[in-house]
């Protein structure tokens, strides 16, 4: 049964050298929507704080807040990219992560090396990758070129490699930053397929998008994120909206 729990959680990042530099603080706060602080003498991006969420099967949880608000920052800790610096983290279930597919891709390795290393950093044998090789292959579209490196591939060959591995697991709990839409139109029909079918297999979704139609139509709960504070938000609202706030 999958489950996320979290109690009272942070996630801080340290910045060193800032201690004089007002204008690297503006800055770097207007990125993050974080706050600052002090831990042990060093200065502090407070991303996330006092974070309490608890997800079970069946909950399809929408994340709004303008950007930098902290919802990135939240789901690569729900990824367990990010470490709480506090608090209390829970994760029951395998977890599929759609926030960056591009993310980790080698661009000096194949599409076939690649599909082997993402395979391996999912938690997959070689004999599962080995299985999903020839699918992932066909979805791409890719022909000859999955033996060449991804250097030579255009942006939109390397979206559709990413996204053909990154579905390719069925997994349940599934985190997404955006509705992925990728490379032409035949490709991005049997995207949003793909999408629809993993979509509907995952136990828990978790959403962060700035379409409240989306957000509407996916999500059965919803939570906005402001300078990485979670506050209270309603479905029934985002039903007539056009789009989110995204002012700080």
């Amino acid at each position: 049964m999958a489950s996320i729990s979290l109690k009272n959680v942070a996630v801080n990042f340290p910045i060193y050298g800032a201690g004089a530099a007002s204008l690297k603080k503006t800055l770097a706060a207007s990125v993050t929507g974080g706050r600052f602080g002090k831990e042990t003498g060093v200065t502090v991006v407070q991303a996330l704080s006092d974070i309490n969420l608890e997800l079970k099967s069946g909950d399809r949880l929408g994340l709004i807040g303008h950007n930098g608000a902290g919802k990135s920052t939240l789901l690569r800790t729900l990824a367990g990219v990010y470490e709480p610096s506090a608090g209390e983290f829970k994760r029951e279930g395998t977890v599929s992560s759609l926030i960056d597919p591009s993310l980790g891709i080698e661009a000096d390795a194949t599409g076939i090396e690649n599909i082997m290393l993402r395979g391996l950093v999912m938690g997959l044998s070689k004999k599962e990758i080995d299985a999903r090789i020839p699918e992932i292959c066909e979805f791409s579209g890719l022909g000859q070129y999955v033996n060449m490196p991804v250097r030579t591939y255009s942006t939109g060959m390397m979206m559709r490699l990413a996204f053909s591995i990154s579905t390719s697991v069925e997994a349940d709990i599934l985190l997404m930053d955006e509705w992925l839409s990728v490379g032409d139109a035949d490709f991005t029909e049997k995207a949003e397929k793909r999408m629809r079918d993993v979509v509907s297999k995952s136990g828990i979704l978790v959403l962060a998008s700035h379409s409240p139609a989306l957000i509407a139509k996916e999500c059965n709960m919803v939570v906005k994120l402001s300078h990485g504070r979670l506050e209270p938000a309603e479905l029934s609202v985002l039903a007539d909206a056009t789009e989110l706030d995204d002012r700080p």
